[in-house]
């Protein structure tokens, strides 16, 4: 048995233990060393990611590199492992951004002028970066659990190390009142997660107790799929809807999909430009990613009932989102309401039922955590700079930090999804794979695409031309640490934008067995070209 998955969860793991347990960081060399051990602990994970990613075989079996080790025996629990090609996307996503937010966040946690010998001098620093590879390895395991029970528990212990982040080191450019609103924000985030938890666990015990009554009283989730295919598990009906309504909230708030999504905007807002990207390019996606691998997988029949109603929900995520960004002040939040509308998009291409919507609901996944990253961190940088959120104190920035604006414009047009960027390939997908199926939400979706663009523009437009306002007259350009985190996110972008293929080759298999649960085909084209022989028609 391999032991790789187990290392790629317990390097994370250790390593946020190893860094809250070093000397307290009461001089710039013992921060600088805490800083040091946590992104060599990333870099060691990504490199464990890295190999997972060469040592799956796209046309192997549905779950490789196995393992599984015994919890609780009574309740058929054990800590079980594998990886499919979209666990194998999401997880090299996590490790990638994981080194660059910690990078980018380099001086967040600095301890700001307080009495000697108070908490903010000793510990912020490495409590900080520890609860950053703490989630780390959280995610991880929710890409990579295979069994029911312990992807709840990670699912729901993420949410711990993340109220943290957001409530403890929030942006210091919020104002006077920072503190209060960085509260609100982490309360509010942890109690829409925690409720949609609460209703999933209900659903969990349920599930459990219609297995154990018909002989499989196990949490496995390769064992409940196949005896749900083979006819050996039957779930009835009403219970199956049930059940899968139980899931499908808590993956709902965590993705977010509206109604569900309020918290995100306030999150993100009161959060450090790090912490946002967390949110939404890594947190947000075990919500989406959980869509596919236990709503589709467990209750089939199901999610071929709400269907309907889950696009309606995305296609007003869509628009929604993007109409409130458009009408944004503040640049963190415009982001996250931008985040809001392509994690509609997400959800509609799961529940298009299609293998085009499939294929580019999982790319979306990876595009928007990249795309999204490159374009926060750098608005992060410039507010660092400035120490304001507002549009309305920008201007002129390309003038006098012309590399700043330039990686802030791609990452804006890789937003809107621009031709040749990596969202591009993924929203296409999305939108042909509904329209298939359903032509009136693929059209209806398109002004998505639309408002994108303005919204994108528009904060562009405000804040990189006209004249130089008098606030960003004297701000410095992108420094090399800043350009370490930003080149990689703005490679990839373009890589998979021009070169997609080596992510569909993995994701593909996964999708169609996806696809295969539910008991779905790609509709029949409605103006089938006649067969033909020899170069003649029949």
């Amino acid at each position: 048995m391999s032991y790789l998955l187990t290392a790629t969860c317990a390097v994370p793991a250790a390593g946020a233990v190893l860094t809250a347990a070093l000397p307290a960081g009461t001089t710039d060399a013992r921060r600088r060393t805490t800083k040091t051990v946590a992104v060599a602990v990333s870099a060691a994970t990504l490199a464990l990611a890295a190999l997972v990613a060469v040592r799956f075989e796209p046309g192997g079996a549905r779950y490789q590199l196995t393992e599984s080790y015994s919890w609780i025996r009574s309740f058929g629990i054990s800590f079980s492992l594998g990886v499919d090609g979209i666990g194998v996307a999401l997880t090299l996503l996590t490790a990638v951004l994981v080194p660059l937010v910690l990078l980018a966040s380099w001086h967040d946690a600095d301890p700001a002028p307080a009495p000697e010998g108070t908490f903010e001098n000793r510990r912020r620093t490495q409590g900080f970066f520890a609860l950053i590879l703490a989630v780390e390895a959280m995610v991880i395991v929710s890409f990579l659990a295979t069994d029911v029970f312990v992807f709840y528990v990670f699912f729901e212990a993420m949410l711990i190390p993340m109220y943290f982040l957001i409530g403890g080191f929030g942006d210091r450019a919020g104002g006077a009142d920072s503190a209060a609103q960085r509260s609100y924000a982490a309360v509010k985030f942890l109690l829409y997660n925690l409720l949609g938890g609460l209703v999933m666990l209900a659903a969990v015990i349920g599930l459990y107790v219609i297995g154990q009554n018909q002989g499989f009283a196990t949490f496995d989730l390769p064992t409940l799929t196949g005896a749900i295919a083979d006819g050996k598990l039957v779930i009835d009906p009403v219970a199956q809807k049930a059940l899968f309504l139980g899931f499908f909230f808590a993956f709902a708030v965590k993705a977010p999909l509206w109604p569900l999504h309020t918290w995100l905007p306030n999150a993100m807002g009161e959060a450090t430009a790090g912490t946002a990207v967390l949110i939404t390019a890594v947190v947000d996606k075990v919500g989406t990613f959980a869509m596919l691998r236990f709503c589709l997988g467990l209750f089939p029949d199901a999610s071929k009932t709400f269907a309907p109603a889950i696009l309606v929900l995305s296609l007003v995520s869509i628009v929604y989102g993007a109409l409130l960004a458009v009408g944004q002040k503040d640049i963190k939040r415009l982001v996250a309401y931008a985040s809001i509308s392509h994690f509609g998009f997400i959800i509609m291409g799961i529940f298009a039922m299609t293998s085009q919507g499939q294929s580019g609901a999982t790319l979306y996944m990876v595009n928007h955590g990249i795309s999204t990253a490159a374009w926060m961190l750098v608005a992060g940088f410039l507010i660092s700079r400035r120490g304001s959120r507002l549009i309305a104190d920008y201007g002129g920035v390309q003038k006098v930090a012309p590399v700043l604006a330039g990686t802030f414009l791609i990452g804006g047009l890789a937003t809107l999804s621009l031709p040749g960027l990596a969202p591009f390939v993924s929203e296409f997908l999305v939108l042909v794979g509904t329209f298939t199926r359903y032509p009136v939400v693929g059209i209806i979706a398109t002004f998505g695409i639309v408002l994108a663009a303005l919204y994108a523009l528009v904060l562009y437009q405000r804040t990189m031309t006209g004249p130089v306002k008098e606030g960003v007259r004297h701000l410095p350009d992108l420094k090399l640490r800043e350009l370490a985190v930003v080149t990689p996110l703005v490679a990839l972008t373009i890589l998979l934008g021009v070169y997609p293929k080596p992510l569909t080759d993995i994701v593909n298999p996964a999708v169609d067995a996806t696809l295969s649960q539910v008991h779905q085909t790609d509709p029949a084209p409605a103006h089938p070209v006649a067969a033909t022989t020899g170069g003649e028609q029949k």
